[in-house]
């Protein structure tokens, strides 16, 4: 309903912010990155969600569309409400959340509090291949890591051509990110397989 609201901030509080628009103050839930990344008597444009349940409604902020769409995406686990949606986006960046699902670091993912194993395990699952086609349509998009430094369709190419030479999915993956880490980002899929199997 509200894709982003534009306003002074009049208060602010690591769960929260008030935004002014024209005499009105909206008071928006955020994650620790937007409450670190702003202050008082400026203005702003947050992104935001309005998440309407029954007789609650309550409206989310985020300083980037990118939080935005990473948010959504991990609402829309079963398991996954919004307060751990912001728990995903207070504890991790957006990058380490990318990576983590996109190398299906598990351990990672369940560090954030309130997911368990198994609700863990379904937002990797679950949230893999869309990551990966919202990268590659540019919809998502955050800096590089050494654990994603690499273009997600370059890396899941190299990685299953690695997998065909007989690596295996987690040798593969071990493989590609030490070679970005040493490499750099910019790769083609024939030098990391290159590069991979010089190192076996």
């Amino acid at each position: 309903m509200y894709y982003y609201i534009r306003g002074k901030l009049t208060k602010k509080t690591p769960t929260f912010g008030v935004l002014d628009v024209q005499g009105v103050g909206y008071e928006i839930r955020w994650p620790l990155s937007a409450f670190s990344s702003v202050n008082e008597g400026e203005e702003y444009t947050l992104f935001t969600y309005l998440y309407v349940k029954e007789d609650v409604q309550q409206l989310f902020g985020f300083i980037s569309e990118n939080d935005r769409s990473l948010f959504l995406l991990l609402i829309s686990i079963s398991g996954i409400g919004p307060s751990t949606g912001l728990a995903f986006l207070s504890s991790l960046s957006s990058s380490e959340i990318c990576s983590a699902i996109m190398y299906e670091d598990v351990k990672t993912v369940q560090s954030v509090k309130g997911v368990g194993a198994k609700t863990a395990q379904r937002v990797v699952i679950e949230l893999k291949d869309k990551i990966s086609k919202l990268q590659y349509s540019g919809e998502l998009q955050h800096s590089a890591t050494p654990a994603m430094a690499q273009d997600s369709a370059v890396t899941e190419e190299a990685m299953d051509a690695l997998v065909a030479l007989g690596f295996t999915r987690a040798g593969a993956q071990k493989s590609i990110k030490l070679i970005t880490k040493k490499h750099g980002n910019d790769l083609t899929v024939e030098k990391l397989i290159k590069l991979a199997l010089k190192q076996n």
